[in-house]
């Protein structure tokens, strides 16, 4: 990969439901067994890459109240849905999108750098996020966190809104082509009514991955693309093309 050109060479983007942790979903958990394996698919291509890579940095990136960087003492938990012991009160705790991320590295191997950004932060934060991320090492890799629209069916958690189709294939096309520029055009608003909770995550991705004068190229794949319960779920793959 051309360093002068950009410093993230590999990409996963992954979406966060509770219910993709088997336990989480009980008798149910084979609904999403595709879905699981998309991820590990994608998971997969992002340690091969990391791994190749001497000295790449892997960060997991997802929604938050805030944007904020988590030390190595934090950790993820899923009380709040109702599996595993209540965190200490001290504790450190991952949000969920981090949470699934921390989840889904189980068994890699990966050491991972857990960032949040503010589910309202601006495109121009996001970018600016990204940007930072990708400038920390001379070899970054992320692993993006990021649902759907929640509003596209009338059974969703959001009910169902006209533009939820629209916008959730948008994202579909922009993940399968690696068009940062299409991710970094959401806009937050129409984003925020249709409940789509990877909007700041994926612009945090489109700013690591853009870098002047020119975009870096990637060989990507859009490995799946499903909404079993009225939230678009994707999982793609971004590796970098020298």
């Amino acid at each position: 990969m051309n360093a002068a050109r950009t410093m993230l060479i590999s990409a996963a983007v992954c979406p966060h439901p509770p219910l993709l942790v088997p336990a989480m979903a009980g008798e149910a958990a084979g609904e999403l067994d595709a879905l699981r394996a998309a991820c590990g698919t994608a998971v997969g291509r992002l340690r091969a890459a990391v791994e190749a890579s001497d000295g790449c940095v892997l960060y997991v990136v997802g929604g938050d109240t805030v944007t904020r960087a988590y030390g190595p003492d934090a950790s993820g938990s899923l009380h709040p849905y109702g599996l595993g012991e209540r965190p200490a009160p001290d504790a450190a705790v991952l949000p969920l999108s981090l949470t699934i991320g921390e989840w889904l590295l189980r068994g890699s191997g990966l050491d991972a750098r857990f960032q949040g950004v503010a589910y309202d932060a601006s495109p121009e934060e996001c970018a600016r996020l990204g940007r930072e991320l990708a400038g920390s090492a001379g070899r970054v890799a992320l692993l993006v966190m990021g649902d759907g629209s929640a509003c596209l069916t009338e059974k969703a958690p959001g009910y169902l809104h006209p533009d939820a189709g629209a916008y959730d294939a948008a994202v579909a096309r922009a993940l399968e082509r690696a068009d940062a520029a299409a991710l970094a055009a959401l806009d937050p608003k129409v984003s925020h009514e249709v409940q789509a909770a990877g909007r700041a995550a994926w612009q945090v991705l489109a700013g690591a991955a853009v870098t002047a004068p020119a975009p870096a190229r990637y060989e990507s794949e859009l490995l799946a693309y499903e909404a079993p319960y009225g939230v678009g779920y994707f999982v793609a793959s971004w590796d970098g093309v020298p």
